[in-house]
């Protein structure tokens, strides 16, 4: 197909769209005039006070019936989006797709990971700490001592004769 005959298509077939645009919306103004002649009389404002007050009577009482439709309508709409919404995740849920959420950090202790993943059946209990070693005071304290005797006996050991009785005391 040239392009001179592509583009002689398209216009016409933009014309035709076009032609079809106006027909609707004339369409719907035609509808629009009938339902307004149906649901709104038209107003007829002569007469008494009394005549006025039970127009406006009525005109409240159709607001009241409009508002109650709309009300229903806005429901169903809401009612059918969710249900809408919960057929496409199951959709995506059939097809395998799905986006994984964004994870929060939880603090928990070990005994209650164990029981959520355990369930409430199997208690658990685990004491990290009975697994560690144990070191007994007196070790720390002789450790201590040998730092603090270093550092005391400084001015003593200082000089020759310090050297001396560092040695001396070595092979006693």
């Amino acid at each position: 197909m040239t392009s001179s005959r592509r583009l002689n298509l398209k216009s016409m077939m933009l014309q035709v769209g076009q032609r079809l645009l106006e027909a609707e919306a004339q369409q719907i103004i035609k509808e629009r005039e009938t339902y307004m002649a149906q649901n709104c009389p038209s107003l007829s404002l002569s007469g008494t006070m009394e005549e006025l007050q039970i127009l406006c009577k009525k005109i409240h009482q159709t607001i009241d019936k409009v508002d109650e439709e709309r009300y229903d309508m806005e429901a169903k709409v809401a009612k059918t989006e969710k249900e809408i919404h919960d057929l496409k995740l199951k959709v995506i849920d059939l097809k395998g797709k799905f986006k994984k959420p964004a994870l929060r950090k939880v603090r928990m202790s070990a005994d209650q990971m164990l029981q959520a993943l355990l369930g409430s059946k199997h208690k658990v209990n685990l004491d990290l700490r009975s697994n560690l070693k144990q070191v007994k005071k007196e070790a720390k304290e002789e450790a201590g001592d040998a730092v603090g005797d270093w550092r005391k006996n400084v001015e003593d050991k200082a000089g020759m004769g310090g050297r001396k009785k560092m040695f001396e005391g070595a092979d006693a």
